[in-house]
Parts: structure tokens; sequence; C-alpha cells
């Protein structure tokens, strides 16, 4: 939200930097995201008046004027593009060897022709607002000649975040109270309006019984003689200093109520309100009504309509309203509508709808109930003073009474005292809360209706503490030593997997909680949202694979084809039927190249399952029993069970070739998600150094004849089974099959290993060699029945 540090001064004395102010904003929780200059500060612009004006001889669109800019010379001629002006009109000019903003120079020169002496501004090109579609027509009272600056003195803007809990501060009045209580500075907010309204209402206004939740208040008054027009130049300038386009008389006078007390108002053509009346209800099904912003939106049969008593729609409720009611300059009579909408029905609108504006951004936050009519009698005071009128009473249906009334919150110093750490003097703190306008009683302190959030003993502390200061608060260590729990060891086992991996060369992702249905890979675990935020985000992630298929598809559009990633997060099912299921897994991707390319002429391989498998068995560590079986997965090409100590604790495999085309990947696509929980392990558990070996290796080969069936994994315990101290590593290099059982039976394959030998005392002979490998191979043969091809 945008506030204009002249407007914040009407309402509190602050005379300080705006630097200053902005920090002391931010420290007290209202963060300033941005402080800027307005005004124009810019050489040679002055004021000028349009003499005559000429079509261009050689442009249709463009126009050759005379103006006068007030040196005493003779008139100045310039080439002009805009038609908004007449003659007579004073215009900003741009003298030859002004700079506008973005470094704009002007110079003299020719436009088809024509000579043109400097240039003729609108507001966006002297960065006074964003209306581009005319030159800046400026009062008539303006003096000739005089710089621009004299009329747009420089004025700073500040945009600060709101946070949801704090719609009071969605207006200049609450800023200004927030300032004042931060500085100790008087407050002097509006003085409340006195106008008198003359007969009978001439208006009806009705809410029905069903809207009576999302509108439970609801005022409409009735102007008539009003005279649409240009707003006078104090209002403009307000608006356009806060970057709103000033519209009309009427318009801006809602929009400036709006932004000075946060109250959102809309003004009706009363001529085009059938029946005399005002109808809140709700919307009937298939309605659809024609916005300001001139698109047709369908309703929904829960939202709110403002519609006269002939069932016509003026309005959706607290959003917009419609193109077809709306004040125009025709317009002599107007309905001002001030209400109260419920927060959560004006969300589910604009979600639904796609529309939002900024009363939408107030009323689904929550305005202040107690100011609906306070609001409605400063507009109508400006109205009469800016369009002239006569009013008549205001009509008003509904109560808001349960939402305005005062709260009593009860405070204690000494609780006060220990909760900060520092002794507050009571009348210190009698004096905050007095400024943020709480009222003391004989039960605590009288919340007022703008302050929906103050509900406890510890948000006034609270208060108290952002007005005090922070920073005032003296530090002292109150924490003391505490035993594990099972929330620590948790943690410092993600963070030492963390560690194993990037040591592995991967890179962590983090991915969102919520997916799109695409995104499931046609699981029916995941647990759908009831009110998604958007299409791409309908359930709860029942596997992480899909972000990491998504963060490698970035990377490899991005150029990069070598990738080893991983997550580690969580994931929800509900395939046990008892609820959704919150677990932690581990998720891992590689693909590209397992070598990197060298000038020397190496091959280059590609990262296959084996280099995945041995990622996991460096996870899992030697003290546990790791194996890999065969597995069944729609999104896996080659697909394995991983399981520690017969347990199954997820799968692993390469994805399937069209999966991999999607992703924009040329070479196999290794991925695995395991259950992190078994995983875990003590991860603080002691590390040992093992010395490098002193003595030389012995390396023996073997190939047998074995059962088809017959897996890797059950020949590699066996071997291990065998127990053999001087073997320290064996490992397959070869597999021949021959499925029409020339060469070999069908249901026959041979495999080849290489088994190495060594002690770490001594280099061995080839007798102890022959015969550790003999017992190796009797192991083979007696457990598994092979058959040796020596």
């Amino acid at each position: 939200m945008k506030l204009s540090l002249k407007w914040l001064r009407d309402f509190v004395a602050y005379d300080g930097p705006p630097a200053a102010l902005a920090d002391l904003l931010t420290f007290a929780g209202v963060e300033v995201e941005a402080v800027h200059t307005r005004g124009v500060a810019i050489d040679h612009v002055v004021v000028a008046q349009v003499l005559d004006s000429k079509p261009h001889p050689n442009a249709d669109r463009l126009s050759v004027c005379h103006v006068d800019d007030g040196s005493g010379h003779a008139p100045r001629q310039i080439v002009c593009g805009a038609k908004n002006y007449q003659v007579g009109d004073k215009i900003p000019l741009a003298l030859p060897g002004a700079v506008l903003p973005g470094d704009f120079k002007i110079k003299a020169g020719k436009l088809r022709g024509e000579v043109s002496e400097g240039m003729m501004c609108s507001a966006k090109e002297l960065g006074l607002g964003e209306d581009q579609s005319g030159l800046l027509i400026l009062p008539p009272a303006s003096r000739v000649g005089a710089p621009i600056a004299e009329l747009f003195p420089a004025e700073t803007i500040f945009e600060i975040e709101v946070t949801p809990n704090r719609p009071d501060l969605l207006s200049h009045v609450g800023v200004a109270r927030e300032i004042s209580a931060l500085t100790g500075r008087p407050l002097t907010p509006p003085a409340a309006s006195v106008i008198t309204a003359k007969g009978d209402p001439g208006l009806t206004v009705s809410i029905d019984a069903n809207a009576q939740i999302g509108c439970p208040f609801y005022t409409g008054t009735r102007v008539d003689g009003v005279r649409v027009g240009p707003s006078p130049a104090w209002l403009r300038e307000r608006l356009e200093s806060i970057g709103l386009r000033p519209i009309n008389n009427i318009v801006d006078v809602t929009n400036y109520v709006m932004f000075e007390l946060g109250q959102p108002l809309h003004a009706f053509d009363a001529t085009k309100l059938q029946g005399g009346g005002i109808r809140v209800r709700l919307a009937t099904p298939l309605e659809e009504l024609k916005a300001l912003d001139g698109r047709s939106y369908k309703l929904a049969p829960h939202q709110v309509v403002i519609g006269d008593a002939a069932g016509h729609a003026g309005a959706l409720g607290g959003v917009m309203g419609g193109e077809d009611s709306g004040v125009t300059e025709a317009t002599t009579s107007i309905v001002l509508e001030s209400a109260y909408f419920l927060p959560s029905l004006i969300r589910r609108t604009t979600r639904e709808t796609g529309l939002s504006s900024d009363s939408s951004y107030r009323f689904e936050r929550g305005v202040d109930a107690g100011g609906v009519v306070a609001a409605a009698h400063r507009a109508l005071e400006l109205i009469l003073q800016t369009a002239g009128g006569t009013m008549h009473p205001l009509v008003a249906a509904g109560s808001v009474d349960a939402l305005s009334r005062s709260h009593d919150v009860p405070i204690r110093w000494e609780r006060c005292a220990a909760i900060l750490g520092i002794d507050v003097a009571p009348e210190r703190i009698e004096k905050i809360l007095s400024a943020l306008g709480l009222v003391k009683s004989a039960a605590g302190w009288l919340v007022p209706s703008y302050r929906r959030d103050l509900q406890r003993e510890i948000d006034l502390i609270e208060e108290i503490a952002r007005v005090v200061g922070l920073d005032a608060v003296t530090g002292r260590a109150l924490g003391r030593a505490t035993s594990a729990s099972d929330v620590d060891r948790e943690y410092d086992f993600h963070l030492e997997f963390r560690r194993r991996l990037v040591g592995l060369g991967f890179f962590e992702t983090r991915s969102v909680s919520l997916v799109s249905q695409r995104d499931l890979d046609g699981s029916t675990k995941a647990p759908a949202l009831r009110n998604p935020i958007s299409e791409d985000q309908t359930a709860l992630r029942p596997s992480l694979l899909p972000g990491l298929r998504q963060v490698a598809a970035r990377n490899a559009r991005a150029g990069r084809a070598d990738l080893r990633l991983f997550e580690l997060g969580r994931v929800f099912d509900k395939s046990l039927g008892l609820g959704v299921r919150e677990r932690v897994k581990l998720a891992l991707l590689m693909t590209g190249a397992a070598t990197r390319a060298s000038w020397r002429g190496a091959d280059v391989r590609a990262l296959d399952l084996h280099d995945l498998r041995g990622v996991i068995e460096s996870l899992v560590g030697q003290s546990r029993t790791i194996e890999f079986g065969r597995a069944e997965e729609s999104t896996l090409l080659l697909a394995v069970d991983v399981t520690i100590d017969g347990k199954s604790i997820g799968h692993a495999g390469q994805l399937s070739p069209a999966i991999a085309a999607g992703l924009d990947l040329r070479t196999p696509v290794l991925v695995a998600e395991l259950d992190a929980d078994a995983l875990q392990v003590d991860a603080t558990r002691e590390v040992r150094f093992t010395p490098l070996p002193r003595f030389p290796a012995v390396a023996r080969d073997i190939a047998m004849l074995a059962d088809l069936a017959l897996p890797h994994a059950k020949i590699a315990e066996t071997i291990s089974a065998a127990r053999e101290p001087l073997l320290i590593a064996a490992a397959p290099f070869d597999l021949f099959v021959d499925p029409n059982g020339v060469k070999l039976p069908a249901d026959k394959k041979s495999v080849a290993y290489s088994l190495t030998y060594r002690a770490e005392d001594r280099t061995l002979t080839n007798e102890e060699v022959n015969a550790a490998h003999t017992r190796v191979k009797q192991k083979l043969t007696d457990v598994l029945a092979v058959q040796f091809r020596e």
C-alpha cells in the first residue's frame, strides 16, 4: 500500500526525516518496502499556455501548436500528438535541454517537416502518475512561465506491507495513529462530519435473509442534483500521489475516503436503479454481471449481489461495481453505498472470479464495522463540497452491533514486566494503550472495533513491546542444556544425510508440498484439497519424484545435462484408510555422464543403475544388509525393490524413455525414493580410520555355470559367507546367456567374477592365494551347486 507523507502529516505532526520514519515503522512491525520521492524537480520544464492549434500538414494524428512559455519572446511552435487540450489550456512544457524521467533528453528538431521547440507533457512523462492518455492539464490559475516544481513540489511516498491481522493500517488515519503511538505526537483525525439531510430518504434498502451472513450491514444515501465533473486540484493531487488516476469528483471522493479512513465505498447512478431501492441478495443461478472493468463475470449462488428493487444486479458486493449502474458525466443523482461484508466471503468471491480491487483487498481482511456510517458521512460531506446537490437521510439495513462492540482485555503490570524482561512504568503503559485507541475501563482496557486482533492480555503486552522497542529489552541468557530428544536425533540424522549426499556430488532441491493432478502419475493415494488455491496445487504430494523431475527438466532446458539431485521432505498419503499419513522420504535423481570428458580422449560412460545402487549402499553403510530385488513400477523401465534387513524401504530404477524424453534428457535417468525413517541411524556414530594398504593385492577370476534365475545378490552373499579372511572384494565382470540353447542351456547362464585377496601384514604367496581361492569355490559349489568353467 502507498502512503503520502504529506497526507499523513494532516493527522500527525511528524517533522523528522522520512528515512527515520521508515525505520521506526519497520522496527515496530509495519514493514516499509520502499520510499519514493514524487514531484517534479526537473529543470527547464515550465507552465505554458496554448495560443493556437492547427492540424499538421503532413500527419493526420499530429497538431502544430503555438504556446506562450512566459519568457516574453515570440511564441514557441510545438508539434503534439495529444487531443485532450483546448486553446487557452495551461500545460507543462519541456524546453530544449530538459531531461525527463528515463533519461529522455529534450531538444529542438523537426517532426514530419515541422519545427518543434520542445514537448508538451503528460503526467506519466513527468513521473506524476500513470496517465499517458493525454496532456496534463494544469489549473487555470497557474502562472505562465513558472517552473513546474512550484505546482508539484517534491513529496515522499512510502510503500508498506500490511500483514493480514492489521487491516486498520490500510488507511492514512490508521498509519497516522501508529505513528502517534510510536512518537508520542498527538493524533488529529478528520473532524466528525456534521451535515443536514433534507426530505424523505428517497430510497429503500433491504437485505435478504439468506444474504445477511455475507452482508450483515448496509447503508445507502441518495444525493440529488450533483454535478459530475473533474475533481478539484487538491483531491486530484492526493490521489495521484498514491498512484490513483482521478476519474471524476464522485468516484474520486469514494477513493479518497477509502484511503483516508480504510472504508471502501461505492456510488451508483440513482436513475439506473429501478424500483426506487436497493436489495442486497445472493446471486441467482447463471446470473452474469458486467463489471466496471468492462468484462462480464458469471456469478455463483453464494456470492452477494447489490441489486435494485427490480432484481437487476448493480454490483458484486464488496468487490466491484457494475458498468450499467456506474456514475457518468450525465449523472445527476447518486446513491452512496457504505457497508460491511464478511471477509471469508469476499476472499472466496475474489478467488472464484479472479476479480480483485482495492475495496475487496480491504473487505477480505476485515474493515472497521464501527466506521461504516462515519465513512459515509465523511464522503457525503466531500461530495456536497465538490459536486453540490441535496442529500437525503441515510438509510440502513441490518446491524453490526456485535462486530463493532468494544470488549475488555485486562492487563497486569507485573505480568507485562515478566514477559518483556524490563520494567515499564504503568503511566507509560497507559499512555501507549491510549495512543493506540484503547480506553481504560474498570475491567481492563476497552479495545476499539478497528483492532479485532487484540483479544488477550498477551496481545496488549505485544503492543507495548512494539512501541517501547525490542532494542530496549536487555538481553539475558535464560537457556539451559537439555537432553537430546527424538526430534533432535531426527534433525541430526537429516543433516548428516544431506552432508553425505553433497559429498557424493549431489545438489539439494526443495519443492512445494502441493501438486497438480497431472503430477500424480496416476496415484490415487494423494489427499485432495477441499479448497485448492489454483489448478496447479490441488493435492498434497504422495511422492517427491514429480518435483525432482520438474527440477531436472528446468536444468536440462537451461543446458545442464549432468545432474545429481536429491530432496529430503515430507509426503502424504491416505492408503491406510485411517486419514492422511505423513512420512519423511528421500528422493534421488541421477543422469548424464559418470565421468567428465577429458582431452586425453578417455571414453565417457553414462550413469547407470549400478551407480545409483552404489550411492544407496554408501548411505546405508556396511553394518546393515541391503538387497535389491526385481519390482514393477509403471513409470520405471528397470525397477528394483530396495530392502534393508529384509524390510522394504522403497524402490529405485530407470525412468521410462517416454518420461525421460519429456524432460528433454538424452541419457538414462535413474531415480530412487526411500523411506528416510527406515534409513535413520545414529548420525553421531564413531568414524573409524582405515590405513592405506602397504602390501599388494592379488586377483583371481572365476567363471561358473549357474541357474538362470540365480540372482547376483545370492552369489555375493555366498561368497561373503565363506568368511575368507584374505578375500577383500568380489565383483562381477561378465554375464552370458543363450536363449536359443546352442552354446549354453537356455535355463543356464555363465557369470564371471573377479576376486581380490590381500593380507595386511605381508605379501601373499601363490600357495596362500590358491588355497583361499579354492575354499571360496568350494563354498559356491556346496551352497549353489554351480559348475566352474575352467
